[in-house]
């Protein structure tokens, strides 16, 4: 008996036993299923044609620009209806009504729409850029910063995800911002909803959830959660997720690294400033200064150097 072969058998019966006592997480017997690699590489001709120069091709001049803008609109067309397309038919054969024909036609009339919001999508994203570069006194330029900052990158990618999902499209937004969590360390969910001129400094450990509303010129640094408190459930035990359970921070507010911001009846007031490793569970006033006090540090005396082991000469 051959028992290295025996014992793949062994391996494969049990894997197969698997999938078939439990239908969760697998795919088989299904027909659709979206491609996270062609979404990313959607996200990367989106890049290209929202900042012309600075990614894709270098040599971009006005004799060449509409030309060059135009392929890439058209392959962004035919990428997205496809990926769009895959998205409703995953969705309506999960859900069991499955209609090929419709899911193709109201893909292309879905990405049609998208590519419609790219100029105010770019309008945005400039005026983004303009407020990193006002809010950031080590930024030396918006080229530096469309180049280098996460989180411009993650804001971007946001920008495009929440389109995507007000039309309604499923699935292709979340790969989308967790693509961008995972090149920017800034978790934004595609529902969040959040105005001009925001910025993100540093990024790392940003976490800003589902129904969060943000309103215009709000900056806020590394670490900051805008998350939710306890979750109602259902009779089935699974998480409500209509209601509001994100905070809503209004204009002009600055938000320091560290700080956690929790529930969806929980209002940052216009022009509030809120401190660093702040933990706030209640709505604060316009205009609001919002601090910890400062710990209570103890320095020992310093203690003598240790000293040196003998030398030995052998």
């Amino acid at each position: 008996m051959d028992t290295k072969n025996g014992g793949l058998r062994e391996t494969v019966d049990a894997l197969l036993l698997s999938y078939r006592s439990d239908g969760r997480a697998q795919h088989v017997n299904k027909r659709f299923l979206p491609s996270r690699e062609e979404i990313v590489e959607i996200l990367h001709l989106l890049f290209e044609v929202l900042f012309p120069g600075y990614f894709g091709r270098l040599d971009l001049t006005d004799e060449n620009l509409a030309y060059h803008t135009g392929n890439l609109v058209a392959q962004l067309r035919d990428k997205l209806e496809s990926q769009i397309e895959r998205c409703l038919c995953f969705r309506d054969e999960s859900e069991s009504h499955l209609d090929q024909p419709r899911c193709r036609s109201h893909g292309k009339q879905l990405a049609g729409a998208l590519l419609g919001k790219l100029p105010e999508i770019r309008r945005r994203l400039v005026l983004d850029a303009q407020a990193a570069l006002d809010g950031d006194p080590a930024a030396g330029s918006i080229d530096e910063i469309i180049l280098s900052y996460p989180g411009y990158r993650a804001v971007t990618v946001h920008r495009i995800a929440h389109e995507l999902h007000v039309l309604g499209v499923p699935l292709m937004p979340r790969i989308m911002s967790e693509w961008a969590h995972t090149e920017t360390g800034a978790d934004i969910h595609p529902g969040a909803t959040i105005g001009e001129r925001f910025f993100i400094d540093h990024a790392t450990g940003v976490v800003i959830g589902a129904t969060s509303h943000i309103g215009a010129r709000v900056r806020i640094y590394q670490g900051v959660t805008l998350g939710a408190l306890s979750l109602k459930r259902d009779a089935s035990g699974r998480v409500v997720g209509a209601a509001k359970r994100h905070p809503t921070v209004e204009d002009d507010v600055t938000i320091y690294a560290g700080a956690t911001v929790l529930g969806g009846e929980t209002v940052l007031g216009k022009g509030s400033v809120i401190g660093g490793a702040t933990f706030i569970t209640e709505s604060v006033a316009p205009g609001s200064r919002v601090a910890l006090d400062p710990p209570k540090l103890r320095i020992g005396a310093p203690r003598e150097p240790a000293k040196p082991p003998e030398e030995f000469d052998i």
